[in-house]
């Protein structure tokens, strides 16, 4: 009765809480976390402020697609990324397990 409105919240949204669950397991890390989106950007952010921001949008175009190339090569690969062509084509995990339906 004390935490009602936490409860609704948390009922009403549980599959979408829960949804990495139908997903390899092997993802669930890159999932949960915004730290490559974090990391992308880290370059450009550092570089930028180092510039002292930037006069136009077309300079900092200029400034940020050589950055993000250059960055690029040494992005490490994502976990289970051999499990892609799976989800791609749609097949079912369930708990990080892939599931295969048995023909009768």
């Amino acid at each position: 009765m004390k935490y009602d409105r936490a409860v609704k919240c948390l009922t009403k949204d549980r599959a979408d809480l829960l949804a990495f669950y139908d997903f390899p397991a092997e993802h669930w890390k890159q999932i949960r976390t915004t730290n490559p989106i974090e990391s992308t950007f880290a370059t450009v952010r550092h570089r930028i402020a180092k510039a002292k921001g930037c006069l136009s949008r077309q300079s900092a175009l200029t400034m940020t697609h050589p950055l993000m190339l250059s960055a690029r090569k040494k992005w490490r690969k994502l976990d289970g990324q051999n499990r892609l062509p799976e989800i791609i084509h749609g097949v079912e995990f369930r708990d990080g397990i892939k599931h295969e339906i048995k023909a009768a």
